[in-house]
């Protein structure tokens, strides 16, 4: 494998790309967002995008990305930790810009690359806690690994933080058709509901295959770490370290329609299965980093 860097601020970054299997992938400097992955399968060798990016979304740094791999940190949805008052829904990784830190590996078995990111003015008025952020994108021949790494670089002296922390995965696959699995007697949160109190009472799923064929938005808590994202010519599995919960989301026409950047019809095209740490808050202290990692495996 082999890997091209641009120092354009927001152009894409080439991750690398398998010369014999022609994988590939690309993020972005803003947000680190990753926003191609190609690949093959072991049955089908010929290299498919596996991500879904809205043909309206934003690539030119403006907003965050309607699509591919956006990074959530350091709070999941609309802010509820006392501390994360003053950010924005999902946080502030994935709408500022990122910095290149190594060319971490690069050889037969793959390519990886690493981005950091350190607070800004911007970020400590929304968030007041010494820390670095380290992202690690790997490209192997049919899988994609991601890793967040989170240190807390205060004293001593300093105050712990909290946060949340989820990969946002937009699955290129037909909606109506996909099931996920295994998530048969996990508890959820459906976040559909019409009422804040239906919306926090735990429901258990009971099917063998999770399905979006209405506007979904659950929230499975300690799901367990393994997903398969099966349809009928295709399937990703996604496996989770360190990130205990998984959100499955797909607004469908009756939430779609109203996504601005979203393309019409674009809800049909994805589904988003999101491993994070999103029921609760990882809580560090000074000097302590948390790391989570999830491995995208092309399966057919």
């Amino acid at each position: 494998m082999v890997v091209t860097m641009t120092s354009w601020l927001w152009e894409r970054m080439p991750v690398g790309e398998h010369k014999a299997a022609g994988a590939s992938a690309e993020i972005l400097y803003y947000g680190a967002t990753v926003i191609s992955w190609k690949a093959g399968s072991s049955t089908n060798p010929q290299p498919t995008e596996r991500l879904f990016v809205s043909g309206k979304a934003a690539l030119d740094g403006s907003k965050p990305v309607r699509g591919g791999i956006p990074v959530v940190f350091p709070a999941f949805g609309a802010p509820t930790h006392p501390d994360h008052a003053k950010l924005s829904q999902h946080g502030f990784a994935r709408n500022n810009v990122w910095a290149f830190g190594a060319t971490v590996m690069d050889n037969e078995a793959g390519v990886s690359v690493k981005l950091t990111l350190a607070p800004n003015d911007a970020i400590k008025a929304q968030f007041d806690h010494p820390f670095e952020l380290e992202y690690v994108v790997t490209l192997a021949e049919h899988q994609l690994t991601t890793g967040l790494h989170v240190k807390h670089t205060g004293l001593s002296t300093t105050a712990p933080f909290e946060f949340q922390a989820l990969f946002h995965n937009y699955i290129r696959a037909p909606a109506n058709d996909v099931r996920i699995s295994p998530l048969a007697g996990v508890s959820y949160y459906d976040k559909t509901e019409a009422t804040e109190e239906a919306r926090a009472a735990p429901k258990l799923e009971a099917r063998a295959g999770v399905d979006v064929n209405k506007f979904t938005d659950s929230v499975y808590e300690d799901a367990g770490g393994r997903y398969d994202v099966v349809w009928p010519s295709g399937a990703i599995e996604v496996r989770a370290t360190n990130l205990k919960d998984v959100v499955v989301w797909n607004p469908q026409q009756e939430a779609g329609s109203k996504i601005g950047d979203m393309e019409a019809g674009g809800w049909e095209k994805y589904v988003c299965v999101e491993p994070g740490y999103v029921r609760g808050f990882v809580k560090i202290e000074p000097g302590q980093a948390w790391s989570g990692q999830q491995v995208l495996s092309v399966k057919v």
